[in-house]
């Protein structure tokens, strides 16, 4: 299980219904008072979430809430129409806000999201749409989204498609620890395998048993993707070139595999540190939701400098990116993925979904 590789690194969860219990006492209290107090004058808890965000992410909401098709499912276009792990991020953003299935102003958002992504679970585990090209990689944001439900509202039906999909995700690593595109157990990218561990890394704070060995083997791909700089490769072992939004993804692994400290973590920090807004090295546009979204969740988990130097930038870069009209953002993925991917990195200062719960300021 991955319990003992997360104990080795000196942290330790509470029970994932001890962690419900906990979030949903504290949603009024929290709503009410803004994120809790820094317990280092380095950490920016206290300004993390400011009256222009708040309305932001209240427009954000509201434009998402209606964008839901009537079946529950989100996607803008193409084969992300009907997709299971757009639907599991527009889910995330709305429990990002305090909802849960049925609870909540978007309660019933969530409800939906949670329907659909459960009808997309197939027999052999795998979660996902009938026309999705790459499905691993909605698999993975799907298995997060049931195990972040599961862990603070369990129910039978939501337990044993969580167990299958966690089953497939152990079957499908292949040789060298690493997942890609299709289930099957071939290659591996950067990019698939930290959808496949944060979804692990989920389920197991959740109560489901993930086998360790399948964690130590995704530590060691990805400690293989790192390359001189600090920066990773998008592929182990082919020696391509470092960048923005795989690097994001390398860091995140490390940290949702349960490495909590090393030169290796402290390396790739440091190179993400360039593409914080205002430093002057550009992002990749290509990537931007999709690597900021692990960027910053990176630097939470860093916390101190790290967080501090990098939240206030790029939130103040969504807020600028926000269709004044609509109340949605626009970008890789369409709407809906750049919309619930904006929203999730805008509430991170909320806590209120347990994978948060690390060694983030403030924890």
């Amino acid at each position: 299980m991955m319990r003992s590789v997360i104990t080795r690194s000196g942290y330790a969860r509470m029970p994932a219904r001890l962690i419900a219990a906990v979030v949903l006492i504290a949603l009024a209290a929290t709503a009410a008072r803004g994120a809790a107090p820094a317990t280092s004058p380095s950490q920016v808890i206290g300004n993390e979430i400011t009256p222009a965000q708040q309305q932001a992410v209240e427009r954000g909401l509201a434009w998402l809430a209606a964008r839901q098709q009537r079946n529950g499912s989100y996607g803008a276009y193409g084969s992300s129409q009907g997709h299971a792990g757009i639907t599991a991020l527009a889910g995330l953003a709305f429990m990002s806000a305090g909802n849960l299935p049925g609870r909540g102003r978007y309660g019933d958002n969530v409800r939906k999201c949670l329907e659909y992504v459960l009808a997309s679970a197939r027999e052999n585990g795998l979660i996902a749409s009938d026309n999705s090209h790459g499905p691993m990689y909605g698999h993975g944001f799907a298995t997060l989204f049931l195990a972040e439900v599961y862990g603070m509202a369990p129910n039978d039906e939501i337990k044993e498609k969580l167990q299958r999909a966690v089953k497939l995700l152990q079957k499908c690593q292949n040789h060298e620890g690493g997942w890609r595109y299709q289930p099957v157990p071939y290659d591996a990218d950067i990019s698939v395998t930290i959808c496949s561990v944060m979804g692990l890394r989920a389920a197991r704070d959740a109560g489901i048993k993930v086998e360790k060995d399948v964690i130590d083997r995704a530590i060691q791909y990805v400690r293989r993707c790192q390359n001189p700089d600090g920066g990773f490769s998008y592929v182990a072992g082919q020696g391509s070139g470092s960048g923005f939004a795989r690097s994001a993804a390398g860091v995140a692994s490390l940290y949702y595999a349960g490495v909590f400290e090393g030169n290796d973590l402290k390396r790739g920090l440091d190179y993400l540190k360039q593409f914080a807004p205002g430093r002057g090295t550009p992002m990749d546009e290509s990537y931007f939701y999709y690597g900021n979204y692990y960027a910053v969740q990176a630097m939470f988990l860093a916390g101190g400098e790290y967080w501090a130097r990098y939240y206030p930038g790029i939130r103040d870069v969504l807020l600028a990116r926000q269709n004044r009209t609509t109340g949605s953002w626009t970008g890789e993925g369409g709407e809906d993925y750049a919309t619930a991917m904006a929203l999730i990195i805008l509430q991170m200062p909320n806590r209120y979904l347990p994978v948060f719960h690390g060694k983030g300021p403030g924890s």
